[in-house]
């Protein structure tokens, strides 16, 4: 190790050491005490992060040996994830406040896993690909089970450790096979392998179940069935976690294994993948419409967005990626603001998750339902709504792979999945009178809602903007 390696990694080890050091500060000081500013101090320093890596760049750079890469494909990625997990913890001090959860770990937890998905982005190499992808899970098991005299959170917790743990099995059962046929767990030295001559099968089953294990943290199908528990059982404040930052990290992932690993292997994995996304965006479609818990509803939706997601990444080719990271930073976007109202859905001071008990709130709080009505049609992809110009840039990089067949499944699903997102609106403006939400919503949620709202709309104006970083991004990892 020598300090070129840290000037690489130096977002990570500030981020590391600050997390040590509230741990130290938590326990000093009289545990929750401190909470509120652990945690403002956590979302201060992840934005001056974002805002540092994001209006930097530099030529591409390996530390540790080729164990980690810094180049603008990893720093698109840890922007969005640092920017999203900042968000989140922002709008969530209220609710934990009110519901005695206010514990110091929880913000040192969060800045752990964001630690993890930064690793997992710049990963170079299978050895700190899982270094990163462990280091985010444990510290989201954890948090799923945050609210402990609950059963449902000690269920999620439980669940989701226990089906993470598989997914963690299998994906070290190709990282085995990969390196016995592969002879290096470097994806340089991978890629060499594969330029030499034809892909040997234990290579190819390798891939396999590298893939499948990552399949897992996005939830895509037929690995999803995690999801829709956790995101219930889980404190709405980790749930809206779980739907942003991590999702960005572990599609960037794949995204680094597939192309900076097995580039040359496109027509082989990039089967698996549109497999992964014709599936999980079928299902979410589906499933969601008989859902009445909003949360378990954004479960399936998140599924069905990780399925378009997979789709730009199934093409395999510059404009697929760039079309992935576009998709996603839209995504983090309207979630982040539909959550910021789903925390705000109380009734006599406690959590409201039925779907029918927005019936009217349009006549209530006629600017809030506006602004998740844009938020809605954007996840559904009605234009001229941001979400529809990132399914559109999906939909046409599939069609350009000569997907045609994926294309149209994501078109025919797109549709049938309006409905779930339509009828919350119809809920709003046309539902039957019924007992009135509580009128509370703090300052930062009203802020953050309203902000999504209107860049999904305002957006459209500046989306050359978003799409020349994304291009910049995409064409740094496919070369």
């Amino acid at each position: 190790m020598t300090s070129a390696d840290f000037s690489v990694i130096w977002p990570e080890l500030l981020l590391a050491l600050a997390a040590m050091v509230g741990l130290l500060v938590g326990v000093w000081t009289g545990k929750d005490r401190t909470t509120a500013t652990l945690l403002w101090g956590a979302v201060g320093l992840m934005v001056a992060l974002g805002v540092v890596l994001g209006f930097t760049s530099w030529e591409p750079r390996m530390a540790f040996g080729g164990l980690f890469v810094d180049d603008g494909f990893a720093r698109f990625a840890k922007v969005t994830v640092l920017f999203s997990a900042a968000a989140v913890l922002a709008m969530s001090v209220d609710y934990l406040k009110r519901r005695d959860l206010m514990r110091f770990e929880y913000p040192i937890l969060i800045v752990l896993a964001v630690v993890g998905m930064m690793m997992m982005v710049s990963a170079a190499d299978l050895m700190s690909l899982y270094l990163g992808l462990e280091l985010q899970s444990l510290a989201l098991y954890v948090v799923a089970a945050l609210r402990r005299d609950s059963l449902k959170s000690s269920e999620a917790g439980l669940k989701y450790f226990v089906l993470g743990a598989l997914s963690s099995g299998l994906l070290l059962y190709g990282a085995s096979l990969t390196y016995g046929f592969a002879g290096t767990t470097s994806f340089a030295g991978i890629l060499s392998v594969l330029d030499e001559g034809p892909m040997p099968i234990g290579l190819l089953f390798g891939l396999v179940f590298l893939i499948t294990g990552l399949a897992f943290k996005v939830s895509a199908v037929p690995f999803h069935m995690w999801t829709p528990d956790v995101y219930e059982g889980a404190p709405t404040p980790v749930t809206a976690f779980f739907a942003t930052a991590p999702k960005v990290a572990a599609i960037a992932l794949i995204a680094r294994l597939t192309f900076d690993g097995f580039g040359i292997a496109a027509d082989e994995w990039g089967q698996v993948i549109a497999f992964l996304a014709a599936a999980s965006v079928v299902l979410g479609a589906i499933a969601a419409i008989g859902q009445t818990n909003i949360k378990r509803l954004m479960a399936y939706s998140s599924i069905g967005h990780m399925g378009f997601a997979l789709m730009g990444l199934a093409a395999g080719n510059v404009f697929g990626v760039q079309a992935m990271l576009l998709y996603m930073a839209i995504y983090v976007g309207m979630n982040i603001g539909t959550f910021a109202f789903i925390l705000s859905m109380e009734r006599d001071g406690q959590p409201v998750t039925d779907i029918s008990s927005l019936n009217f709130y349009a006549r209530r709080q006629p600017l809030r339902a506006l602004a998740l009505l844009v938020l809605l049609f954007s996840l559904a992809g009605v234009p001229p709504m941001l979400g529809f110009f990132a399914k559109f840039g999906v939909l046409k990089a599939a069609v350009e792979a000569h997907l045609y067949w994926l294309a149209i499944i994501g078109v025919l699903s797109s549709v049938v999945g309006a409905f779930y997102y339509i009828r919350i609106v119809y809920y709003m403006y046309f539902g039957t009178e019924t007992e009135p939400l509580d009128r509370r919503m703090t300052a930062v949620q009203w802020g953050l809602l309203m902000a999504s709202a209107l860049v999904m709309v305002a957006g459209v104006v500046n989306l050359v903007g978003i799409e020349g970083a994304a291009q910049a991004a995409a064409a740094s990892l496919v070369r």
